[in-house]
């Protein structure tokens, strides 16, 4: 199993927090991030989780629907929301700005290539990685991350990079290296000198290079 960039997100069904779903249906025209952890009630994932929940109206502006995934059942994933929750300093409840998918059969975690070897539960079952997939609204791969269970994400990064997809679907750019909302962008090379000029009304800078190429160009965002 697992997913390649440009693939089609399988259009699974699944128990979920907030009932049964169908992917694409839960989807709908909206991009969409689908991040997995290894188990419940653990530290590391609370931690992410109630990143994910604070971070959640950023997500909602970007029109990003959040989907949670690990091989605890709804029940358990339900008591854990309320820790998530009061980690966050807030009210003790079992919702979270997102549903979370029960994977307890493995049968996502399999499909899409999610679970970690090294990590395994009490009986000795292999566990969901920290995997996360961004699918744009074709519902196809667009960006994915995988890190291992001891390793806690970054989700202003995953803000960063949804920021950089949507940017650069619509525009004919490229980001830079630790580019931020607001920086310049990179032109295409494929793009040449004189119709660059007429799309990017605010100017392109060239950064001359001891090669003479004129690849390094900007254009404020």
């Amino acid at each position: 199993g697992g997913l390649l960039l440009g693939d089609e997100a399988p259009n699974f069904e699944a128990n979920t927090t907030i009932g049964r779903i169908r992917f694409h249906d839960y989807l709908g025209d909206s991009w969409g991030i689908l991040f997995s952890h290894p188990r419940d009630f653990t530290p590391v994932c609370t931690t992410e989780l109630g990143r994910a929940a604070k971070l959640a109206p950023e997500f909602a502006k970007k029109n990003v629907k959040m989907i949670a995934l690990s091989v605890d059942s709804v029940e358990d994933h339900l008591a854990w929301s309320k820790d998530i929750n009061a980690y966050n300093g807030q009210e003790p409840t079992e919702t979270l700005p997102f549903p979370i998918i029960d994977d307890k059969n493995r049968d996502l975690a399999i499909l899409l290539g999610m679970l970690d070897p090294a990590e395994k539960d009490e009986k000795g079952m292999p566990v969901t990685a920290r995997v996360v997939f961004i699918f744009g609204p074709d519902k196809k791969l667009k960006l994915s991350i995988l890190y291992p269970a001891t390793t806690g994400r970054n989700f202003d990064e995953i803000l960063r990079v949804i920021t950089s997809l949507q940017l650069t679907a619509e525009k004919r750019v490229a980001t830079p290296v630790d580019w931020k909302d607001g920086d310049s962008v990179m032109v295409l090379p494929t793009i040449p000198e004189d119709e660059a000029k007429k799309i990017f009304p605010k100017g392109v800078f060239t950064k001359e290079l001891p090669s003479g190429k004129k690849s390094l160009r900007y254009t404020p965002q």
